[in-house]
């Protein structure tokens, strides 16, 4: 690991620190492997938090961070023999060199160490509801520890959920991260932009394409320039499979004259990225896919122009809804004489028919990253109110103001599926926008227009 690196990591475990408390302690264990099948395991992907802390990427590892600044790692210890089989292994010794940590152990010592470090202390915290059965590896710690009291032994008194210290650090990103994130998206919007060509020049050529095809060529790019994975399964979606907002790529037909709605993104460094263009197959619009598609890039260029540093997250996506909604009346998706005026369609979520997802989320080491929704500040402040469509009560706080630094995806859609008094023109198109923006005093930064997003920029690269 360089320099560089090594301190980025450092300084975030001060800053962990400062917030324990001076008797607080810290456990965080990252990811176990996963079997697979009979002998082989899934591709090994560390734990978020964990990595966050240490930028350490081997299974079997824990950190322990406490309140005077002393951070021990407990890894896998050197074994030749299972590195043959297995691959290389960093080992203690190397460890506190390359990942800067104070100290370091075989996890073999892992129950024998974990006593005596939270001895004297007054909290223990660790990540809550992420790994399973951790509170109870945690009460066999203290419970060693409360079987030496009559020896002056002190157990800790309470114990906290890390998740939410680590969540409020994590939502801001900084230089390194930033940087990393920007090169994550450009190796996604190469993919995206080498999809769109494949597919035009499979049909030019008269070949049979199925959405598999476009799926190999995102999965070629993201690792011809270094992505380690996916940053979660992408979506490859053609004709009305693009109306199925979670749909995995298969082997559907991408056809001539439909559209193919791609949702994919690579990981790079333990960061991901997260891009959705749509664009039709064979490189033309059709004159109700042009109508559909613009009214939902409106809607976005709406929302982008709402993200900026001062704004309240929900903000983007009531832009969004203002201009997808008068679009549906415009268009005869929503008749006026049964939904009523614009107002009347926000106020009933009459639009939910045909757009049902939020506008963005947090994006950063997971894909759906950690954070609040809800501004710290104002959380004691609630109101209720009765869904439109559900009936429920719901309580809402007030929405968290943007920040800079804070990273998010802007991506509305539009998803009409075939049904009575929908025009037959549009049915069975399904179209999303996405993407990815660092917020900035001044507005965002999109990070992730590297690939086309206007229909004559789509248009022109896939006539190439």
């Amino acid at each position: 690991m360089n320099p560089i690196a090594i301190t980025a990591y450092t300084q975030r475990r001060a800053r962990l620190v400062a917030l324990l408390g001076p008797k607080g302690i810290a456990i965080v264990p990252t990811a176990p492997e996963q079997q697979r099948n009979r002998d082989s395991d899934f591709l090994y992907r560390h734990d978020s938090y964990f990595y966050y802390l240490s930028g350490f990427t081997e299974p079997k590892a824990w950190l322990v961070i406490t309140g005077d600044g002393k951070t021990t790692l407990f890894c896998q210890p050197k074994d030749l023999e299972r590195e043959i089989w297995d691959g290389y292994r960093l080992g203690p010794d190397a460890a506190l060199a390359q990942l800067g940590v104070d100290v370091a152990w075989s996890v073999a010592e892992l129950d024998a160490k974990l006593p005596a470090l939270l001895d004297g202390r007054d909290v223990v915290w660790y990540p809550f509801a992420t790994h399973k059965a951790l509170e109870t590896r945690v009460d066999g710690w203290l419970g060693a520890l409360r079987a030496r009291v009559r020896y002056g032994a002190l157990c800790p008194e309470q114990q906290r959920d890390l998740c939410g210290l680590l969540d409020e650090m994590r939502l801001f990103k900084d230089s390194h991260e930033q940087d990393t994130m920007r090169r994550a998206a450009q190796i996604s919007a190469a993919a995206h932009v080498s999809a769109m060509r494949l597919s035009a020049r499979m049909l030019r050529e008269g070949q049979s394409v199925r959405e598999y095809h476009l799926d190999a060529e995102l999965l070629q790019e993201f690792r011809r320039h270094g992505s380690q994975y996916p940053a979660y399964g992408s979506i490859v979606a053609a004709g009305a499979n693009a109306c199925v907002l979670h749909y995995r790529a298969d082997a559907g037909a991408v056809r001539d004259g439909e559209l193919v709605l791609i949702d994919a993104g690579c990981e790079l460094d333990g960061y991901a990225s997260d891009i959705t263009r749509t664009f039709p197959a064979n490189g033309k619009f059709s004159a109700p896919q042009r109508a559909l598609y613009e009214l939902v890039l409106a809607s976005q260029e709406a929302a982008i122009a709402a993200t900026r540093a001062g704004a309240r997250f929900t903000d983007p996506h009531e832009a969004t809804v203002k201009v997808l909604a008068q679009g549906m009346l415009d268009l005869g998706l929503l008749k006026r004489d049964k939904v009523g005026s614009l107002e009347d369609v926000i106020e009933k979520r009459a639009y939910f028919q045909f757009y049902m997802h939020r506008t963005g989320h947090w994006l950063g080491m997971d894909v759906h990253d950690c954070g609040s929704y809800i501004e710290p500040s104002e959380v004691g402040t609630v109101s209720e109110r009765k869904d439109p469509l559900s009936g429920e009560i719901i309580k809402d706080r007030p929405a968290r103001i943007l920040r800079p630094g804070m990273v998010l995806t802007i991506e509305p859609g539009i998803y009409v599926r075939a049904a009575e008094g929908v025009p037959e023109q549009y049915h069975n198109i399904g179209i999303r926008i996405e993407d990815d923006a660092i917020v900035t005093e001044s507005g965002c930064e999109l990070i992730s227009r590297d690939v086309p997003v206007t229909v004559a920029e789509i248009e022109a690269l896939m006539r190439g």
